[in-house]
């Protein structure tokens, strides 16, 4: 039988794992089944359309969401002309989005996305099935159908704005649907080119039959799509939306996967090391190796199959809660349904055991290997606490960690960051973890030697290192918390401060403010024309059926933001003449190239390079001449205008011309990527919130397991004179040296990541990076460890007699 107090230790050993599992797998089945739900959907916009042909997707590599390659318009209307004389076809309609917002009390109402755009040819209602409710269909200028949820009568005026600018119109009628629609030879002239026809069929025609019709039209690469195939149209920031919520997913996940393991390990090494003697006692009955071994497997084996159970549950529970969280937070679309599927749930029940045996899997190796005589043990001090094994294993994930820094700092791409800063963290973290029982006892005896001359601060002392093993083991998931904080947010900021700094530097020297969009996707020329400075029109041209991003500018306004020393060859002054181009030495062309094209009309061109600028000189690898985009683009808006003379803090104009305000320079560095600094935050706090819940959980678990060990060690001291307040006193100086402890060595391991991550930083982006680390979080996480530490301590210690 074994006593009450070991009785306390194996059932509190058990429990930190069960915890651990428990929150993997919750986390585990709820990413799959968000996983399972985030699949493409038909757009409402295209259910009305039993066939759809989509242009010719461009080939681009994983996490870029361009459009599909557009058809010219000459082109468009030939393929629809084909396509309604097909057998079963009763019409083929050309979808011409545009971009278009209603005014609403001076301002622009609603946030269109820019790749889904509410403006459309009236042909377009048939694609979704939207019925016609009052009114008439627009069939002149000036006339638009309006959706009825805005309450507008047939003959109301209301105003539209346009890539052209604000502009009066009459409502024609409304629709059971969202959109404004235009007459179609309107929406033809401000969409340019096009990239879905949908094929409306007669009664009980055969969608497959209509289809295999459609290829034999097409070609050029062109897609026919029928059923939940059609959710292919979906627009390409919906997909992205996805993806980036799908790495938020995966990155919890793994992160959560990594902790548990640790977390398993470092409860299942302590415990082993409380309950030696009555492993030794096992071996002393008979007990071989061998059984020992099984009878660690055999309690963890339970401890993950009730953890991943409870897991599951949880699981299922929390799925669509944390679907709808996704959706409001822009880490999934709206039309993001979560539902139950048996794999995701399925998976989870598989993966919980396996955590938990693999974390248990050294820990079951060292009981194996406790000798009868521990039995006989009943001195708590330790012997020998670094094998030869941990000796290694520490010496190398330490090394690697080291050299993963020094990749860091010479790094190329920022992906390369952001793929090696998590693996550089891990080894540094996991090799000091294996090395703090040879840290610990110098550490502590520099933190302790102000106190040397009390009896409270030798009671610290003497516990801290004659306890190496409990004191590392508490102190190793303060150092992955801290760590991973410091890590996460200094990573994220000064990847955002580093952003911001080159943007600030292309543009310092010559804008004194810059105009941007206020409520809505871009500037309308309307609202550009008469600003002094460079406005620049971002669109698309395709290089051989690759998009390449490119920017309209004026020639003459480009010259003052653009130094000698940045033209690499050719001449800006050539830049003007009809098909000119300014590109970076990044697309490796040459001054006085002749370049074939398609622009974002989808009509072909042949275009001279007449300078070559350095990449950093401007943002995109191809400028053309503002007219030229317009005239390929005409529902292009414009991004910014980099003002050369102040403008007083508004768009002159502001009342008519809708959707401007002006920032100083440094405003608009640290806000152009404003969303996407959101989003990157939200996925930081995320990663912050897995990675201290499951370090907490480790602290206190942990300590509650040295508690229940100490009754004898703390009956002692009060034996031999030691006062109540005395003994809590010591403990929870000896929590606070511990969390000490591991917060400066999670903070040691993180800092030199992070440098190694900003020098690679300023040398992509050829300027000063500060080394940003967001001191509220380090300090909330090493306060949160402390609190626990301390109760987890102290308060089982004051309810003892």
């Amino acid at each position: 039988m074994l006593s009450p107090a070991a009785l306390r230790v194996r059932w509190t050993a058990l429990l930190g794992p069960f915890l651990a599992v428990a929150v993997a797998v919750t986390i585990m089945s709820t990413t799959g089944l968000i996983f399972a739900a985030a699949v493409p959907r038909v757009p409402d916009r295209m259910a009305g359309a039993a066939v759809v042909v989509q242009s010719p997707p461009a080939p681009v590599g994983p996490g870029v969401f361009a459009p599909t390659r557009p058809w010219s318009p000459e082109r468009s209307a030939e393929l629809a002309d084909r396509l309604a004389r097909l057998p079963g076809v009763t019409d083929a309609v050309v979808d011409h989005p545009f971009y278009a917002q209603l005014v609403v009390d001076g301002r622009a109402s609603g946030d269109p996305s820019g790749d889904d755009p509410l403006g459309r040819g009236w042909s377009s209602v048939a694609l979704g099935a939207y019925p016609l409710v009052a009114g008439a269909p627009p069939t002149m200028r000036g006339e638009v159908a309006v959706d009825q949820g805005l309450g507008l009568r047939p003959g109301a005026t209301v105003t539209v704005l346009t890539a052209d600018g604000p502009m009066p119109h009459t409502v024609s009628g409304t629709v059971d649907g969202p959109g404004i629609w235009f007459p179609d030879v309107v929406a033809a002239e401000l969409a340019g080119g096009s990239r879905l026809i949908g094929l409306i069929t007669a009664p009980g025609a055969d969608p497959a039959a209509v289809a295999a019709a459609a290829r034999g039209v097409v070609g050029d690469g062109s897609r026919v799509l029928t059923g939940d195939d059609r959710a292919a149209t979906e627009p390409p920031s919906d997909a992205r939306t996805r993806w980036i919520g799908e790495q938020v997913l995966a990155a919890a996940a793994a992160l959560g996967g990594f902790v548990s393991i640790f977390i398993v390990a470092s409860t299942a090494a302590f415990a082993v090391v409380l309950r030696r003697r009555e492993f030794g006692l096992l071996r002393m009955v008979g007990a071989t190796a061998r059984q020992v071994r099984r009878s660690v497997y055999a309690e963890a084996l339970i401890v993950g199959v009730l953890g991943a159970v409870l897991g599951a549950v949880l699981g299922a529970l929390f799925a669509p809660v944390a679907g709808a969280w996704l959706v409001d937070t822009g880490y999934q679309p709206g039309s993001f349904e979560p539902r139950l599927t048996w794999w995701p749930l399925a998976g989870a029940l598989v993966a919980g055991p396996l955590v938990a045996l693999a974390g248990t899997w050294t820990a079951a190796r060292r009981a194996a290997r406790i000798r009868p005589l521990e039995a006989l043990r009943e001195a708590s001090v330790e012997g020998r606490v670094m094998s030869r094994s941990r000796w290694l294993a520490g010496g190398l994930f330490t090394a690697l960690g080291l050299l993963l820094t020094g990749r860091l700092a010479t790094a190329d791409e920022v992906a390369d960051l952001a793929d090696l800063g998590p693996p550089t963290a891990a080894a540094l973290i996991t090799g000091m973890t294996l090395l703090a029982p040879v840290v610990v006892p110098p550490v502590v005896r520099l933190l302790t030697w102000p106190l040397r001359a009390g009896a409270t601060g030798e009671l610290v002392r003497a516990h801290a290192v004659n306890s190496v093993r409990r004191t590392a083991a508490t102190a190793a998931p303060v150092l992955v918390t801290v760590g991973l904080a410091t890590l996460i947010a200094g990573m994220v900021q000064t990847t955002t401060a580093a952003y911001a700094a080159a943007r600030a530097e292309v543009v310092d020297d010559t804008a004194v403010e810059v105009a941007v969009p206020h409520g809505t996707p871009g500037l309308s020329d309307a609202a550009v024309a008469g600003l002094p400075g460079l406005a620049t029109l971002p669109t698309r041209v395709w290089r051989g059926g690759e998009p390449v991003d490119a920017l309209g500018v004026d020639p003459v306004a480009l010259l003052p933001f653009v130094p000698a020393e940045a033209v690499a060859s050719g001449s800006l002054a050539g830049f003007g003449a009809a098909d000119t181009v300014v590109v970076t030495e990044s697309t490796g062309l040459a001054a006085g190239a002749s370049l074939p094209v398609e622009y974002a009309d989808g009509r072909p061109g042949t275009v001279r390079v007449a300078a070559v600028l350095d990449d950093d000189a401007v943002p995109a690898p191809v400028l053309l001449t503002r007219s030229t985009a317009r005239r390929h683009d005409p529902s292009a808006l414009t991004s910014a205008v980099y003002l050369t003379v102040p403008a007083g803090g508004a768009v002159p104009g502001a009342d008519a011309v809708l959707g401007g305000r002006v920032l100083s320079v440094a405003e608009h560095a640290r806000s152009a990527d404003a969303e996407e600094d959101r989003l990157v935050w939200t996925f930081t706090l995320v990663l912050l919130v897995v990675a201290v819940g499951y370090a907490a959980l480790a602290v206190a678990n942990t300590l509650l397991m040295a508690a229940a060990s100490r009754r004898p060690e703390l009956a002692t001291l009060r034996r031999v004179g030691a006062t109540r307040g005395q003994v809590l006193r010591a403990l929870g100086g000896e929590a606070a040296v511990v969390v000490a402890i591991g917060a400066g060595l999670g903070v040691l391991v993180a800092g030199i990541a992070l440098i190694g991550t900003r020098a690679g930083l300023a040398a992509q982006a050829g300027t000063a990076v500060p080394l940003v680390v967001p001191m509220p979080v380090v300090l909330g996480a090493i306060g949160l460890c402390l609190l626990l530490a301390v109760s987890a301590t102290v308060l089982p210690a004051a309810r003892l007699r």
